[in-house]
């Protein structure tokens, strides 16, 4: 079934904040689905968005009503680049683009191994490989063990010869599509990450079409990976 490009942008944007609103969870911060958006009324995990819309056009003032902007750091991800918040004090800090990979594109060869990360320790060991700060004084904290509860959030830890984690995503499953986020590698980057992390997401969703979003150089490297652009988006930061 071939799925038009504004359905896939909504599909995506909806995994999106599922995938957010799990997050969020996982720090003890309680998220609601609106009609038109996902907020939050508290302050989100950092990195993570107050809120995702969910259509088009919708409504600037009550979108920033249902967030947190008594000061700086608020953000909302406009997920069809149709909104101005310029009013209501954001700025746009990113534009980028939601990508596509159908569920039938052939499946890449990695040299790599992978699991998913089943418990708080494979987690810990995931999140100092994904941060790069093997001390832990960086941003491995955000992925924490109440984070495993949520039964569509798939860590993909991809494994060197010595068995150490060298590679990973984050895979997000939702009705229509399965989600990726957060991809590394600590050698070579997206390209070495790639094809481990879309062969994990093969054997675990082979039904499901893979989606995300990227920008600049990281958007050609995805390209290159067989993911197609289907549609803009904002990141818009308040003060």
């Amino acid at each position: 079934m071939t799925m038009s490009k504004q359905f896939l942008v909504g599909a995506a944007a909806r995994n999106n904040a599922e995938w957010c609103a799990a997050m969020s969870r996982s720090h003890g911060v309680a998220g609601e689905f609106g009609a038109r958006a996902w907020t939050a009324a508290t302050r989100t995990p950092p990195y993570y968005p107050d809120a995702v819309t969910l259509v088009p056009d919708a409504d600037p003032a009550a979108l920033v009503d249902r967030i947190d902007t008594g000061g700086p750091g608020a953000s909302v991800k406009d997920s069809f680049a149709d909104l101005d918040l310029s009013g209501a004090g954001f700025r746009v800090l990113f534009e980028a683009q939601w990508i596509h990979r159908p569920a039938g594109a052939p499946a890449l060869v990695s040299d790599l191994r992978w699991d998913v990360a089943g418990d708080g320790d494979a987690l810990r060991t995931w999140a100092l490989a994904w941060d790069g700060d093997g001390d832990g004084d960086g941003d491995a904290d955000l992925f924490r063990p109440e984070l495993l509860a949520d039964p569509a959030t798939f860590v993909l830890a991809g494994r060197g010869a010595d068995g150490q984690v060298v590679a990973g995503a984050v895979a997000s499953r939702s009705d229509h599509v399965v989600g990726v986020s957060n991809v590394f590698a600590h050698s070579g980057g997206p390209d070495a990450a790639w094809p481990v992390v879309l062969g994990a997401v093969h054997r675990l969703f082979p039904t499901l079409p893979v989606v995300g979003y990227e920008h600049g150089d990281d958007l050609a490297t995805a390209v290159r990976h067989g993911f197609e652009p289907v549609g803009p988006l904002r990141i818009w930061l308040h003060g």
